[in-house]
C-alpha cells in the first residue's frame, strides 16, 4: 500500500542516498519515488500478504534451475526513462542487472505483479504501468485483486505476433475463477488462480 508524503522535493540522488540509511527490511522506512515525490509504502492486508507470498513462493520453486530471480515487496525496480522508483510486490527477472554495486536496485525485470488494494488501485493501474511500460525488458504486468477472484496480464506481443498487434501494444486477458491457470508466457510457467488465492477468504 502507499501513500503520497509530505516531503521536500528530492533529486534521485538524495532519494537513493535516504532510503538507504533507513534500517534493513524496515517497512515504515519504504518509499517509493515519482518525479521528484516520496510515496510512503505502509503496511498490507492479511489478504495481500497471502497472496504475495503465495505468488513468490510458486515462482521460486518452478524457476528453481534456471536463470530467473524472483523477489518480493523489498527489491527496488528503477524506471530510468521516467527517473522514477517503485517496490513491486513480485518481481521476477532474468540474468539481473542493477543500477550500482550494492544491488538493491533492478533495472531488468521481465515480470511484474501488483496486488491491489483500494488506496492503490487507480495508482497501480494508471500512474505506475505508465512508468512501468518504459521498461523495455519487462514482458508481462499483472495485476491481483485481493477481495475477489480476478487476476488481470498485460503481455507485451511476442514477436511471431502480427498486425494489427505492434511492439507498443500490449495484449489484456483477465481470469475470473479459481479453475482458471494464469500462463506467464515470458518464463514459461502456469500458476493455477487456486494456487494464488490459497487460504485467501473473500467478502461475502
Amino acid at each position: 500500500m502507499a501513500a503520497r508524503a509530505a516531503q521536500t522535493h528530492l533529486t534521485p540522488e538524495e532519494y537513493i542516498a535516504f532510503e538507504r540509511k533507513a534500517p534493513p527490511d524496515s517497512e515504515i522506512n519504504k518509499y517509493e519515488y515519482l518525479n521528484g515525490e516520496l510515496i510512503a509504502m505502509s503496511g498490507a492486508s492479511r489478504a495481500h500478504n497471502l497472496i504475495t507470498g503465495n505468488i513468490c513462493g510458486k515462482l521460486h520453486n518452478l524457476l528453481k534451475g534456471s536463470r530467473c530471480e524472483t523477489y518480493a515487496n523489498a527489491m527496488r525496480v528503477s524506471a530510468p526513462v521516467t527517473s522514477s522508483y517503485f517496490y513491486p510486490d513480485v518481481v521476477v527477472c532474468e540474468e539481473p542487472r542493477f543500477e550500482d554495486d550494492v544491488f538493491d536496485i533492478l533495472l531488468n525485470p521481465i515480470i511484474i505483479v501488483e496486488v491491489l488494494s483500494p488506496s492503490t488501485e487507480a495508482y497501480d493501474r494508471g500512474e505506475k504501468f505508465s512508468h512501468y511500460r518504459h521498461l523495455t525488458s519487462l514482458q508481462e504486468y499483472v495485476l491481483v485483486s485481493q477481495d475477489k477472484v480476478l487476476v488481470e496480464r498485460y503481455r507485451r506481443p511476442q514477436k511471431h505476433e502480427t498486425a494489427p498487434v505492434t511492439a507498443n501494444d500490449w495484449i489484456f486477458t483477465a481470469f475470473q475463477a479459481l479453475e482458471d491457470i494464469l500462463p506467464l508466457i515470458s518464463i514459461k510457467c502456469e500458476l493455477p488462480l487456486q494456487e494464488i488465492y490459497e487460504r485467501v477468504t473473500f467478502p461475502d
